[in-house]
């Protein structure tokens, strides 16, 4: 995977020496960018961006700031290259979120490093969900992995949302996000006060979830979930659809159609020290167990055993 890395310098002289040291890595992509390009830069959402100081026509915190506020730029890291002995001017660039300020005159094998690093550090940032900060499919099956290679007994939580895109149709996406967001924080609380052992829990992507725990108490730990997010869901429709218990949504031929409030549905897949032998098989049964918990209506959860659901 190609990491675009941009340079903020209208000096265009620190970018030839940098190509320099990653001369033999092709992944590495530089570009140079002018002080007046950043916001046409920012758009394409760099890996890293490296800053000249001396080399730019803004004030360098203002320069920072305006890249930290972007919201798709605010976890990108940055690197200021700069000559100010100043401890309080380096500080106040630090201050801004910025990850690192390197004192002229540059020592090669540091910087070098040092962008390696932070990019490495990037990438597995990005693999998190930017929504709810819960991590992705790689960490997901990293964690299954784990529990199937010490033979330990655990179980699977597949999560999700029924009848989520009739409300996103009506609310539109920015309240469906927070709807989102309010079913991760339901889900972690509601895995965290259960004490399970080495619970984990991912968002796989829209309105899917999973949770990873220990042990043998996951029935409770799904009750609780239910309870809590119908008792607080409720918040999230206007006091009209609340009150009827439906919302209604026109079809692609503008016909309106009713459907019920947003409930969740959970498959658990109990899988004990021998059950399966890899994610792949956890996987497949944990599908079929959530279709069946998502063809009752409101929040359900059903669990599969060995041998049995």
């Amino acid at each position: 995977m190609v990491q675009e890395i941009y340079i903020i310098d209208d000096d265009n002289k620190l970018i030839t020496d940098i190509k320099k040291m990653f001369e033999n890595e092709k992944e590495y992509k530089f570009t140079s960018v002018r002080t007046h390009d950043i916001d046409i830069a920012l758009k394409n959402i760099p890996s890293l961006i490296i800053i000249n100081e001396e080399g730019t026509s803004k004030e360098i915190l203002k320069l920072c700031n305006q890249i930290r506020e972007d919201e798709d730029n605010s976890i990108t890291p940055i690197i200021v290259l700069g000559e100010s002995p100043e401890k309080e001017h380096r500080i106040s660039i630090l201050k801004l979120d910025v990850e690192y300020y390197i004192v002229k005159p540059v020592d090669r094998d540091y910087l070098y490093y040092t962008i390696k690093n932070l990019v490495r550090l990037m990438y597995m940032n990005r693999r998190v969900s930017p929504l709810t900060g819960l991590p992705g499919n790689v960490q997901i099956q990293t964690e299954m992995k784990k529990h199937i290679l010490k033979k330990e007994r655990f179980a699977v939580l597949y999560l999700d949302l029924d009848n989520f895109k009739s409300y996103n149709d009506l609310y539109g996406f920015t309240k469906g996000d927070e709807m989102i967001k309010f079913t991760a924080r339901i889900i972690l609380q509601n895995i965290h006060k259960s004490n399970a052992e080495s619970s984990f829990v991912g968002h796989i992507g829209g309105d899917d979830f999973i949770a990873i725990v220990s042990g043998t108490d996951y029935e409770q730990i799904c009750k609780d979930i239910i309870k809590e997010f119908d008792e607080k869901v409720i918040e999230y429709f206007s006091k009209e659809d609340a009150k009827r218990g439906y919302v209604e949504v026109a079809n692609r031929r503008g016909i309106m159609e009713q459907f019920p409030l947003t409930s969740i549905s959970i498959g658990v897949v109990d899988a004990d020290e021998t059950r399966f032998k890899n994610t792949l098989e956890i996987g497949e049964v944990g599908a079929q167990v959530k279709h069946l918990a998502k063809t009752m209506m409101g929040s359900s959860y059903i669990i599969n055993r060995r041998n049995e659901i």
